[in-house]
């Protein structure tokens, strides 16, 4: 509030001192020097309040008020202590009654001596009062607002209190160093990792003091102390962190990381990594190793390959191509965990066979391996470790009491003749192995530059079977099925043919296996199951469609999908659509293949086991998913007249006749066999005899005519 009260006199005055003389002067200079108080209380930081001895408010500043929340109107010149106090009280600002807060500050106000204390007041704000006594008797009070300042204190305390509940707990060790390089801080966790004790690094401590300690006390490795001090301070001095691995006598693993600090100085944590850099180890390990052999895989393989062909003098040598002759006949027969045995077993043997320590052989996979020989003088050196592999990998492995059998195949491709790059010698070998294979089991090959036109037409056959399918080069014939017992016709199977415009009409056995091993097997799938349903669609009722699928299209995740299309657009029910897999799709025992196969079997769809009798596992298969048919292939109904091979049949048939399977045999051609198959219960039967491949138009005409003699009988 305006402290007027101090200004000259009444109006009256004011005219008699506006005349001229010595008066009018002292007037004007005490006019002045009032104003001037009354501006220095006005701007103080604190709150002023003067009361005279009667207990009376003399003068006060505007801060007064605005701690006290008063009202200038009515705390004004002459008041009285205690009103002053009703009034806070009154307005709410006063956590007690007038009579209570007079009664807590009488003492200090009657008081000969300057006092000072605090109050709270009902805010929550802090205030601390200095009173001091005037001569002429009442009294002078101080008021200043203290909250930020305590909340601050208490906000410091409670950061200095986190601060070292943090470092207590930190999962890193904690050294910090002052701008003048000396340690100012040091947690209890970087004493655990150093098993030392707060005496062995004292505060104060350089960062030189505190290396050569580490050194001394057998916690560090020994290490280049100047240089490390060195690099650390040029690096903080630009501005910049500093990490490196320290390794601890003990064995473990430290990772330091030096920070720069905004005000200067500089903190170091130091964490424990030792398990996290073995797993590194290890997974590093695993990552360019093979898990079950040990032997470096494709990945380090063609690591060391690329290395040695980058090299300033790039010496001759030769690639190595290996593949197991007679491997899955092994597995099938002993199990996996045997072929996993054998595998590992072969992997020492190549390893023995080598002669020089830079000589690599990996795995690839499966029954796949390569080995790369360094540094030969000549052709024969390649041709003499071949040699060896075939002999030392083809002797016999006895395991529990079992003798096992594998040969073994080698392409080889010799560095500069066969190609300059890895590619090109990895390509290569494989094509000699590709070759070797075609031609006998048990051998080796050197690359020969015909090999490479053989995978030159491969490649143009994938090409053109690429594009044959958008040029609607396929089409679909028909094989007629036959009931034994009525001598009728009671499906067909679709067959697919390619009449390319450059090549004619291309064999099933030609183009299949490519479109299997590029993934093209899977659209050229799904078109004819299309196609096959639309054409089943206007035939007898009572008439099945058959339908091969590769193994590739049940993997596929998205078959069932087309299945269920396939039949919704053709409108074909479901139970006269028969899906034929080979044991390839069963030898696949996953989730996708078992739930995708138990899906389709439940829309009613049947599921038919081809080519039975030619695989390992057959009769498992049939025990662990229950089919609707089985397919006797027709190898066997070829060598039907053969006792042995007659047996087998009659067998199977009575297998499926036990189990309540259908079954069909394939490849009849004379009546012989169809009367054989007819006197051992054979239920249905396909091959020449019963009737050639046809077009759609063609079988849908046999299908009606023998409709047409059903209902005149």
């Amino acid at each position: 509030m305006p402290v007027s009260h101090l200004k000259a006199g009444s109006a009256a005055g004011r005219r008699k001192a506006s005349g001229t003389g010595p008066a009018r002067l002292i007037a004007e200079e005490l006019r002045a020097q009032n104003e001037r108080f009354s501006a220095a209380v006005e701007n103080m930081s604190h709150g002023l309040c003067m009361f005279d001895a009667d207990e009376r408010m003399i003068i006060c500043n505007r801060n007064y008020l605005d701690i006290f929340c008063l009202d200038a109107k009515v705390v004004k010149p002459g008041i009285r202590f205690f009103d002053i106090l009703q009034h806070s009280v009154d307005i709410q600002i006063a956590s007690q009654s007038a009579e209570e807060l007079y009664a807590i500050r009488k003492p200090y106000i009657d008081g000969a001596r300057p006092s000072t204390y605090e109050e709270t007041l009902s805010d929550g704000r802090v205030i601390v009062i200095s009173h001091r006594p005037l001569a002429v008797g009442g009294w002078v009070s101080i008021y200043e607002d203290e909250t930020a300042q305590r909340r601050a204190e208490v906000e410091l305390k409670e950061q200095h209190r986190l601060f070292d509940a943090a470092l207590a707990n930190m999962s890193q060790g904690l050294l910090m160093y002052s701008s003048e390089g000396r340690l100012i801080v040091r947690n209890q966790r970087f004493l655990d990792l150093c098993n030392g004790k707060a005496s062995d690094f004292a505060l104060g401590m350089t960062h030189r003091q505190m290396l050569e300690t580490l050194v001394r006390l057998g916690i560090f490795v020994p290490i280049d102390i100047d240089a490390e001090v060195a690099k650390t301070k040029a690096t903080l001095e630009a501005g910049q962190s500093r990490s490196s691995h320290r390794e601890l006598i003990d064995g473990r693993t430290l990772f330091v990381s030096r920070q720069p600090l905004a005000g200067g100085g500089w903190v170091a944590t130091f964490e424990d990594v030792t398990e996290r850099r073995r797993t590194e180890e290890r997974m590093t390990h695993l990552a360019h190793h093979d898990t079950l052999t040990n032997l470096p895989n494709r990945s380090m393989f063609r690591e060391r390959l690329d290395q040695a062909l980058t090299g300033p003098r790039v010496a001759p040598m030769a690639i190595f191509s290996v593949d197991l002759d007679r491997f899955k006949a092994v597995n099938d027969t002993f199990g996996h965990p045997a072929g996993d045995w054998l595998l590992k077993c072969v992997a020492e043997r190549l390893q023995l066979c080598l002669r020089s320590e830079n000589d690599v052989v990996a795995r690839f996979g499966g029954d796949e391996f390569a080995i790369a020989q360094f540094d030969i003088k000549c052709t024969a050196d390649a041709e003499k470790l071949a040699k060896r592999i075939v002999e030392v990998v083809g002797k016999p492995y006895r395991d529990k009491g079992r003798e096992m059998h594998v040969g073994v195949s080698l392409g080889i491709a010799l560095y500069p003749g066969d190609g300059a790059d890895a590619d090109t010698l990895l390509t290569n070998a494989d094509l000699a192995l590709y070759r070797g294979k075609s031609e006998g089991r048990n051998v080796y090959r050197f690359f020969e530059p015909d090999m490479d036109a053989t995978a030159r037409e491969r490649r143009a056959l994938e090409a053109d079977l690429d594009v044959a399918l958008s040029k609607r080069e396929f089409e679909l014939d028909f094989q007629p099925i036959l009931d034994i017992a009525s001598g009728e016709v009671v499906g067909a199977e679709a067959l697919m043919r390619w009449r390319s415009p450059a090549r004619g009409l291309v064999s099933p056995e030609n183009f299949i296996p490519v479109a299997e091993e590029t993934g093209l097997i899977v659209q050229l799938g799904d078109w004819a199951l299309r196609k096959a349903c639309s054409a089943a669609a206007g035939w007898p009722r009572d008439i099945r469609i058959a339908v091969n699928v590769s193994a590739a299209q049940v993997k596929s995740g998205g078959f069932a999908r087309s299945v269920i299309s396939a039949l919704a657009h053709s409108g074909l029910p479901a139970a006269r659509l028969e899906l034929e897999i080979t044991e390839t799709v069963m030898m696949d025992e996953s989730d996708t293949v078992l739930k995708t196969l138990s899906q389709l079997r439940g829309l009613g769809v049947r599921i038919a086991l081809d080519d039975f009798g030619t695989g390992y596992s057959s009769l498992g298969y049939l025990r662990r998913f229950p089919v609707d048919k089985i397919k006797i292939d027709r190898s066997f109904i070829h060598d039907l007249d053969r006792r042995d091979t007659a047996a087998i049949v009659r067998t199977v048939i009575g297998l499926g006749v036990e189990l309540g399977i259908t079954v069909t045999a394939e490849g009849v051609e004379t009546e012989a066999q169809l009367d054989m198959l007819r006197k051992a219960g054979c239920g249905e039967a396909q091959g020449y005899l019963i009737g050639m491949p046809a077009k759609a138009a063609d079988v849908t005409r046999l299908l009606h005519s023998q409709a047409l003699l059903r209902q005149s009988a």
